[in-house]
């Protein structure tokens, strides 16, 4: 699930959550990545969102890599993907890989949006783009990778000595469910285990903002997020010239290479949610709190990830008032604060999420709440229309001085025969190809601009007199004062029971599969009075099978990537569901700067008339078809000795449970002749949530103080574009100077690798950076800060891969690698 601008947001505001990850190298030689992680964190589980990796090696988003011309040749880049991820995090226990599984409704009417949008834009589309877009989501093209991963994985077990002590779990895509969710299932499940180690090392990887909103809902305090710097990157060149090429880039980009350029190589971060757990817990302090109420931090987390929902997300529409790059956030953090006695307390409470009656959610406390932030609308709106005017009078006084360049050429013709060029010479094709490339995206990014080229059009008007009534009849067909008033009231109905929905599949798992918001656009924050009398009951229903799914999203121009049958479904003129498929619809761009942030005006899929067309036609399809379309389970790789230990006690379709804690469900088994061992893995259904850190967790010692808490300035009462934040772009000069393996004195500064700093005498943060370049005054960090690596302790090292990383390292200095730590558990009753 994507949030547009979170990720941006959070680490301005709290930039000491990201820590450099490093990457280590050794040139003609493999790495050993049993010995220690010169990350410094030993890692228990990572976990991988399939979808940011699969996504980049089927279609590069670096214009100097070649795309792939096979499917061969995407399995090879995703191979050395995970290699890649697994060099960085180093598993000491399990590794499970997740990829999108049929997602539910709510989640196909934005996928359907996408999809339909990009076909009817194919004008200015690239078409190749387009049909990479289209194959990579053939089933048949995920039916081949879960083949090909399982070949992988054998492989890798058998071979490579890091992964022999591992257990592996593969969710594919006939396993329902996006990716990260199932992810986060399976963290529950774990949780839930007895004898589960709650202070097992979870890492998560993928790019999806959202990840980091589940991760604080684990409450798991051992949890850190890796992903590609993408701030970092925007600063970069992302091609290095010939004359400062090494021997490995020079095989990279010799003529060979070219048939099949690997997905080029990123710098990678952690983001570490002790850290924001830290930061939350500071900057969300209660200055008046009742008194029958008791500041809870857990509490305070789960109220801060719903706050969140309000922006927008892949299932619910933002309300106009709020975007995240006005300072929408700010504005919900600072009302709950400020308002948190006169509301009644906390909104949520997940502890009672499996409560019939929605004791989960305060409803009267969130009306209260979203009405406070509905209050700030006008001003935002007239802000707003401010920033536009003067953005309009600064693009007048500027266009003459623009030079008119979109017909410039590049010089790219190719030889004919690569094989003879140079290597400066393949440069040079790599570099202007990716010049032009560069430009063309420029020129439909300006011609998207409708501020830009003066055809911008707004017809709501938001901060003009009478703009709730235009939005209404406009938006919603709405002419009278009553027709407003009853449409008013259905809408905040349905958007209450997405607020519900988002909450209770972000904590416990898809309420109903069959949900979803059945407008294209948001009511206000100002009326969502009657929020409180919302009742819903939610039937769980089932998932669509897969080629439902793609009958759901997919417009004709992509029929082939559905089965024949299928597809005629939605392109032959007669058929009973045609209507789905619409070739002209409206593209609702009134009030929007950028092409891309239209509204498409789909309709929406009639389940019962789309199943009971594709039901009569399963028995027609081709066995290979069936299996395709069939649901399944996770795929468990263990040792055969692990193996046949399962195999020794279990029953038929009976649960299990052994010494290996995590290997628990409902398993039946596939016995091969290769020394690793597939049983097919189901997560138990109907585990409660713990919505708070378990009893025995060992909390690190605090690295944040009030001095890293930015004061909030909120969007609207600042007289500039925006409110300015300490710059990242310094930040991370700084963290790099910093870092121990850019030391070049053979005096390596200590390293607290919790933030990522060295600690300052007398300063007490992170914040204080500069100073401490300044001064140099560094101290040691402090030994009662150390804990170890927790218990069930399952990884052994020999001494020759100690001794392979001590020298810059050591135990006595590592805060992460043994030795006691900070417990706290405050558990007191919360009213």
């Amino acid at each position: 699930m994507g949030v547009p601008s979170f990720y941006r947001w959070l680490v301005n505001k709290y930039p000491n959550i990201r820590v450099k990850a490093i990457e280590e190298h050794i040139h003609g030689h493999c790495v050993d990545t049993s010995s220690l992680n010169p990350n410094v964190i030993e890692f228990d589980n990572p976990y991988l969102d399939m979808n940011g990796i699969i996504h980049p090696c089927f279609h590069p988003e670096d214009q100097s890599v070649i795309p792939p011309s096979t499917y061969e040749d995407v399995f090879t880049s995703i191979r050395e993907y995970i290699d890649t991820l697994f060099n960085i995090v180093r598993p000491r226990k399990l590794l499970y890989m997740a990829i999108d599984g049929v997602a539910p409704r709510a989640k196909m009417n934005q996928q359907r949006s996408r999809r339909f949008c990009t076909a009817k834009n194919d004008e200015i589309a690239e078409a190749e783009e387009d049909r990479l877009r289209s194959e990579f989501e053939l089933e048949e093209f995920m039916y081949r990778l879960s083949k090909k991963l399982e070949g992988y994985i054998e492989s890798r077990m058998n071979d490579d000595s890091s992964w022999k002590g591992i257990q592996v779990i593969v969710s594919d895509a006939n396993v329902p469910g996006e990716g990260e969710h199932k992810i986060m299932s399976f963290i529950r499940y774990q949780q839930c285990l007895p004898g589960y180690d709650c202070n097992t090392r979870h890492c998560l990887y993928g790019l999806d903002a959202d990840l980091i909103m589940l991760a604080l809902a684990t409450h798991e305090v051992h949890f850190s997020i890796l992903r590609e710097d993408v701030l970092f990157q925007e600063q970069q060149p992302a091609f290095r010239s010939c004359s400062t090429t090494s021997n490995r880039e020079t095989e990279l980009y010799s003529s060979e290479s070219l048939k099949h350029a690997p997905v080029a190589k990123r710098p990678y971060e952690f983001l570490h949610v002790w850290i924001l757990r830290e930061y939350i817990e500071l900057d969300m302090k209660i200055a008046d709190v009742p008194q029958n109420i008791t500041f809870d931090l857990e509490r305070i987390i789960d109220d801060y990830i719903f706050m969140c929902f309000f922006v927008g997300n892949d299932f619910l529409p933002r309300m106009p008032s709020l975007a995240i790059h006005e300072g929408a956030l700010d504005l919900l953090l600072t009302v709950y604060k400020q308002n948190f006695k006169n509301i009644g307390g906390y909104l949520v409470d997940m502890q009672r999420i499996n409560d019939k009656k929605g004791g989960y959610i305060k409803l009267k406390r969130v009306e209260k709440f979203i009405l406070l932030v509905g209050s700030f609308e006008e001003k935002i709106f007239k802000k707003r229309l401010e920033l536009q005017e003067r953005c309009l009078r600064r693009l007048c006084q500027n266009s003459d001085r623009q030079q008119a360049d979109e017909t410039e050429i590049f010089n790219l013709d190719p030889p004919t025969d690569m094989s003879k060029n140079s290597l400066a010479d393949i440069n040079d094709i790599l570099r202007n190809t990716k010049e032009l490339k560069e430009k063309l995206k420029e020129n439909l990014r300006n011609q998207s601009d409708f501020l830009k080229n003066g055809t911008i059009r707004d017809q709501v008007r938001l901060g003009f007199a009478g703009w709730k009534k235009r939005y209404y009849k406009l938006k919603f067909s709405a002419e009278t004062d009553r027709d407003i008033e009853i449409m008013r009231k259905e809408i905040v109905q349905k958007y209450s029971e997405g607020l519900l929905w988002v909450l209770l599949y972000y904590f416990s798992g898809v309420p109903p599969w069959t949900w979803y918001y059945p407008y294209y656009y948001a009511p206000f924050a100002s009326d969502m009075k009657g929020l409180s009398q919302v009742s819903v009951k939610f039937q769980k229903g089932q998932p669509f099978k897969p080629f439902d799914q793609l009958m759901s999203v997919l417009p004709p121009r992509s029929a082939h990537a559905l089965p024949k049958l299928y597809a005629k479904l939605i392109t032959d003129a007669n058929s009973q569901i045609i209507d789905f498929c619409p070739t002209d619809f409206e593209i609702d761009i009134d009030g929007k700067r950028h092409a891309w942030q239209g509204i498409c005006k789909l309709p929406f899929i009639d389940e019962e008339r789309l199943l009971s067309e594709t039901l009569r036609l399963e028995k027609e399809l081709m066995p290979e078809e069936t299996e395709r379309n069939a649901e399944k389970t996770d795929k468990l790789f263990v040792p055969t000795h692990l193996g046949s230990k399962i195999l020794a006690v279990l029953p038929d379709n009976q649960k299990l449970h052994t010494e290996a804690e995590l290997i628990s469900g409902a398993v039946r088994v596939h016995v091969s002749s290769s020394p690793i061992m597939l049983l097919p893995f189901k997560i138990s259904i109907g585990k409660p949530h713990i919505p708070r850190p378990l009893e025995g967790v060992e909390y690190p010692e605090k690295a944040i103080t009030g001095a890293d808490i930015q004061k909030t300035q909120l969007w609207h009462e600042y007289l500039g574009t925006r409110p300015p934040y300490i710059r990242f772009e310094l930040i991370q000069k700084t963290r790099n100077d910093l870092h121990p393996l850019n030391q070049t004195s053979n005096a390596r500064l200590p390293w607290n690798p919790r933030f990522d700093t060295c600690k300052v005498s007398g300063a007490g943060s992170c914040s204080n950076t500069a100073k401490a370049i300044a001064d140099m005054k560094i101290s040691e960090p402090s030994h009662s800060s150390m804990f170890g690596y927790g218990r069930g302790q399952t990884w052994q090292r020999s001494s020759q891969q100690s001794n392979s990383f001590r020298s810059s390292t050591s135990n006595t200095n590592n805060p992460w690698r043994r030795g006691p730590c900070k417990s706290n558990n405050n558990d007191s009753e919360v009213v």
